[in-house]
């Protein structure tokens, strides 16, 4: 019997999530390769080791038997490939980070440039995803690293078996069109009266921007609903309605947007997360240098020792 490790992450994850849709969405397949390479484990193994249930499905006395030794197995492949990273004297490594626009944008064309020169044998690869969904990526292990964020007026839940690293503090800006505020600062109750365009309730985004409007005195009226800061300063380019940016999102500005500080900030810390048994990961401590170095030299850096 020869046991794919590739089969044995999704038996995990079918495990974990119940039905094969939400294992496949948690590891960026479709359910019909999910349900393909599940099959063919079954045959690999020679028995039954699930059942449908109507939609979620149920693994067998076998089928649990085997999960509990993925788990094991799948542990012992991470813990090999940091002894032998430690074992090395130069760092050759690939890893899978998770991301988003502004993230991609203002932060990594610096920190992977330097890491380049500095540690030419770490490649990192990028996976674009929506910040709720990264850190859950990582627990998984179907990315070795992401960014994820914290709003001051609403934290994320934080995932059993990740560790975090602060890299930058950002503080969100109202962002209007040319003209509409001239004002060098405002409130967020002075932006009540605007139409807004905001990521909708299910983003932590939307709703940290939203809690900070609540806790300020008003309901924003959301006339357009969309979940990248770059659509939304387009459309208030248009002249469609206003948003809040964060630093980082400032690089995506287009023409038409005007940047007016808020007279009681909202802020978002910025990190990177990983698995707890990976902090020892010399690759993954380069990575974190050289992202803090660049969102230092934007100003966004924070003082906090190495995890």
């Amino acid at each position: 019997m020869e046991l794919s490790l590739h089969r044995l992450r999704m038996l995990r994850e079918l495990h974990r999530r119940g039905t094969v849709t939400a294992a496949a969405a948690a590891l960026h397949y479709t359910a019909s390769a999910v349900s393909q390479q599940l099959a063919q484990l079954e045959r690999d193994v020679g028995a039954k080791l699930f059942e449908r249930l109507g939609r979620r499905v149920q693994l067998t006395e076998l089928g649990m038997l085997l999960t509990e030794h993925a788990e094991d197995i799948l542990g012992s492949v991470e813990r090999a490939t940091l002894a032998l990273e430690e074992a090395q004297d130069t760092a050759s490594v690939r890893l899978t980070a998770g991301v988003w626009a502004s993230v991609a944008s203002g932060l990594l064309p610096t920190a992977l440039t330097a890491l380049a020169a500095d540690h030419p044998g770490i490649e990192v690869r990028t996976r674009e995803l929506a910040p709720e969904d990264t850190a859950g990526a990582v627990r998984d292990g179907a990315l070795d690293f992401s960014f994820v964020i914290d709003y001051s007026d609403m934290p994320m839940p934080w995932e059993p078996g990740l560790e975090r690293a602060v890299i930058a503090v950002e503080r969100l800006h109202a962002a209007v069109p040319t003209g509409a505020i001239p004002a060098g600062s405002v409130s967020l109750l002075e932006l009540a009266e605007h139409p807004w365009i905001l990521a909708g309730p299910k983003s932590h985004f939307g709703r940290a921007v939203l809690i900070a409007c609540q806790r300020s005195g008003f309901e924003p009226k959301i006339n357009h609903e969309v979940g990248e800061q770059a659509t939304a300063m387009a459309m208030v380019g248009a002249g469609l309605g206003i948003t809040l940016v964060s630093d980082l999102g400032l690089t995506l500005r287009p023409p038409g947007v005007d940047v007016v500080a808020l007279t009681s900030p909202v802020m978002r810390t910025v990190s990177i997360a990983y698995r707890t048994t990976a902090s020892r990961r010399p690759s993954l401590q380069f990575v974190i240098d050289a992202v803090r170095t660049a969102a230092a030299e934007l100003g966004l850096g924070v003082r906090s020792p190495l995890p």
